[in-house]
């Protein structure tokens, strides 16, 4: 596959991860509302009600999410390679563990609300249970920790600014996305540096989308011009 291939499906995948990103707020922001819901039976009667449609969003969320990222990653790797190999290789890894950890943690979700959602009709104090003790285990590895995916947010800007890649601006602010993930694993700060790293890497998955899709446009024509 040709260099500017990779180069249009990173930028499909960037805009992909964006518009996940804002599936996952609206649905359970505005539709479950869920952040008024505090008590841990609250959020297990919340599940039971709307069952089928958070088994599709936690798919889309995480499962989804995941795969994508890996296209992205492996993109963004071809792209940067040549100008810091040995830093980009670590930031790949970085990007590949994110991708894994994200895809586990989606999978325990979607298994874990199935198992609450079927104790709840016979024991619902059993189900919150199981609830309070495996939601630790899906925000560990993803839902409310985001210093994996910090760190290669704010590896892969680096990169791109020492090889004058994609755009500075976008760069520099891919540092802040990054920064403020990596933020989030300090318990003090988490909940204020996992919500400015939602909001803000949704802005840099666009940015990020639309130069990578530039950039395979411009290597498409240069390599019809040497045909």
């Amino acid at each position: 596959m040709s260099r500017w291939n990779y180069l249009r499906i990173g930028g499909l995948a960037a805009l992909t991860e964006a518009a996940i990103y804002v599936a996952g707020i609206a649905y359970f922001l505005v539709i479950l509302d869920f952040a008024s819901v505090t008590g841990a039976l609250q959020q297990v009667e919340l599940f039971v009600a709307n069952e089928t449609s958070l088994y599709a969003m936690n798919l889309l969320i995480y499962v989804v999410f995941g795969i994508v990222l890996v296209a992205l990653v492996l993109a963004l790797h071809e792209h940067l390679k040549a100008y810091a190999p040995m830093l980009m290789r670590a930031t790949t890894a970085f990007g590949l563990i994110w991708a894994g950890l994200v895809i586990a943690s989606g999978m325990i979700a979607t298994l874990a609300t199935g198992v609450v959602v079927d104790l709840y009709s016979t024991d619902p104090t059993q189900a919150t249970t199981v609830w309070l003790a495996v939601s630790p285990v899906i925000d560990g590895m993803g839902g409310g920790n985001e210093i994996i995916g910090g760190l290669w947010t704010l590896l892969v800007s680096v990169v791109a600014l020492r090889a004058r890649a994609l755009h500075r601006l976008v760069n520099y602010f891919g540092l802040v996305v990054g920064t403020a993930g990596i933020i989030s694993a300090i318990p003090a700060l988490g909940e204020i540096g996992g919500g400015i790293f939602g909001l803000t890497q949704i802005v840099w998955f666009v940015a990020l989308g639309v130069l990578l899709l530039g950039a395979g446009r411009r290597e498409a024509s240069a390599y019809l011009r040497e045909e």
